[in-house]
């Protein structure tokens, strides 16, 4: 296969969806074989791609059609599941979007599965291949034990943003959807176990199901003391006061991502500026014999930070070289499990009201 370019279909042709689309356009890597939605957005997509491509209502018919040898999963998360276990059967090679699945028991499933037929799975956890997004998590190691970690992405959305959130509602709660991006993150800034977890939720609207909430925050703790919490609400009425917080604090100081403009006015649910960092702000906490800061602040710049269409090409070439050089996916999913795992488990407490121990759902 290192001989040639890897034939690629996408499933599910939303935002998501196109944005991979277009990354592997601009690969040598890969050759997009086929577009697969119900709708009409295979439609928009290929107009917007500018290509003639093969399009589908079922993945199973474009897998045997194309001789895909991978597939991009873009779609509703109640979806990913099933979709991966067929694409793994047909043979494939799966790159998936966040979650892998809507249980823990169906991310283990399909991590069994890739795992036992010989294919590779790579999870969309985007901010792992943002180089700021990073730094920020080695700054967190210079910050000693424990760790407080704060972090929230409250989303005002309306119009085909409060839609796009209303159909996520109908499987998975914000704090879930949105949560495990940044529970990997907590988890790489403590290198420690997510021990127990409480959260609450609360529903603001009576467009979405009964027993969903559009608003929630979790406070998990670490098997090393560290603590984080994580908020996210997705609709209308959310204010956009505060909605973009990315702290870590330690003993020795703190580490702060500030983004003046992506956490602006209007920007809550503007997806490109959801991985913007802009800059970042180290603080120590050292005093000298005045009591005063022995040292100022440091302010670390990201004027060329990648742009989402970058960051999705970024995660299409770490999903290239794993199939391309055999690269080992173990931790990687692993990691995926245990970060949807403590979100699972958040959504848990909510509804039941109750500190929730990570075991419970795992």
């Amino acid at each position: 296969m290192a001989d040639r370019a890897l034939r690629v279909l996408v499933v599910g042709c939303g935002n998501m969806g196109a944005a991979h689309a277009l990354a592997y356009q601009a690969l040598p890597e890969f050759i997009l074989c086929g577009l697969v939605a119900r709708g009409d957005s295979k439609n928009r997509l290929q107009r917007q791609l500018g290509a003639d491509l093969m399009l589908f209502d079922d993945m199973q018919e474009a897998i045997k059609q194309t001789q895909a040898d991978a597939v991009c999963i873009a779609t509703w998360p109640d979806t990913h599941e099933a979709l991966a276990l067929t694409a793994l059967a047909a043979g494939c090679h799966v790159f998936i979007e966040k979650p892998i699945a809507i249980t823990v028991s169906g991310a283990k499933r399909v991590v069994a599965t890739a795992q036992l037929a010989g294919k590779k799975l790579v999870v969309g956890y985007i901010l792992r291949h943002h180089p700021i997004w990073q730094q920020f998590i080695e700054l967190a190691h210079t910050l000693g034990k424990p760790l407080v970690m704060r972090m929230n992405l409250n989303q005002q959305s309306a119009g085909a943003a409060w839609h796009t959130h209303k159909m996520l509602m109908q499987s998975l709660s914000p704090i879930v959807d949105c949560g495990v991006h940044y529970l990997d993150v907590m988890c790489q800034m403590t290198q420690a176990s997510p021990l127990s977890v409480g959260a609450i939720g609360v529903r603001l609207s009576d467009e979405i199901p009964d027993r969903q909430f559009n608003y929630g925050q979790l406070q998990v703790r670490f098997t090393d003391g560290s603590v984080g919490w994580y908020e996210a609400g997705w609709g209308p009425m959310m204010s956009q006061t505060a909605f973009f917080i990315k702290d870590v604090i330690g003993p020795e100081g703190s580490a702060s991502i500030v983004a003046r403009e992506a956490g602006g006015e209007g920007q809550s649910a503007n997806v490109e500026a959801h991985t913007r960092t802009e800059s970042l702000r180290l603080h120590h906490s050292r005093l000298n014999a005045d009591g005063e800061f022995a040292r100022m602040d440091e302010w670390i710049s990201a004027a060329s930070e990648p742009d989402h269409f970058e960051l999705c090409r970024m995660e299409q070439q770490f999903f290239a070289r794993a199939i391309l050089d055999d690269n080992d996916l173990t931790q990687h999913q692993q990691q995926a499990i245990e970060s949807l795992a403590v979100v699972l488990a958040a959504d848990l407490a909510a509804r039941e009201q109750r500190m929730v121990n990570i075991q419970e759902v795992s």
